[in-house]
């Protein structure tokens, strides 16, 4: 008679084993704009496992967050015109790829979109892309860090009226 554990044996197989450990650093930004009635927009992008997102990605050999952060926004959206503004802050998380623990580290700028911000161009891998009232862009981000610079960037726009 087969053992009870060994019948449930096939559902929780485990994964193999954490064999090194990879530290990666990504620059994005929190991207606004105001609509025609004056309200604060952000765009945000979905990733191919439906998250919503900013804009951001790896940062190369020789490039700065800053210049990061405006390569990729170009990259993911389209959008051309933009000032990166100050440096938000960074936020760290951590995720399995494989046989690796990866630990990241992202640069989050405030960025203010700028010329033609309704012509936008998602890349291929992307499934969407789209500007939201803040308070609805908030909810939609699946990043704790993420919210909470989008919060600190909310209190400069309003302090700052940009």
């Amino acid at each position: 008679m087969p053992q009870p554990f060994n019948k449930f044996k096939r559902y929780f197989k485990r994964k193999p084993a954490i064999q090194d450990i990879l530290r990666e650093t990504t620059a994005g930004g929190v991207v606004f704009r105001r609509n025609e009635k004056g309200e604060v927009e952000i765009l945000l992008t979905q990733d191919a496992k439906d998250r919503w997102t900013i804009a951001k990605g790896h940062i190369e050999p020789g490039e700065t967050p800053r210049q990061t952060a405006e390569r990729e926004i170009q990259e993911e959206t389209g959008l051309k015109e933009m000032n990166v503004m100050n440096h938000l802050g960074k936020t760290q998380f951590r995720y399995r790829r494989q046989n690796s623990l990866v630990l990241m580290t992202m640069h989050i700028f405030l960025v203010k979109a700028l010329g033609d911000t309704d012509s936008l161009t998602k890349e291929d891998w992307m499934n969407g892309i789209g500007w939201f009232p803040f308070a609805k862009a908030l909810d939609m981000v699946e990043y704790e860090g993420i919210e909470k610079l989008m919060l600190l960037a909310s209190k400069q726009i309003r302090q700052e009226k940009l």
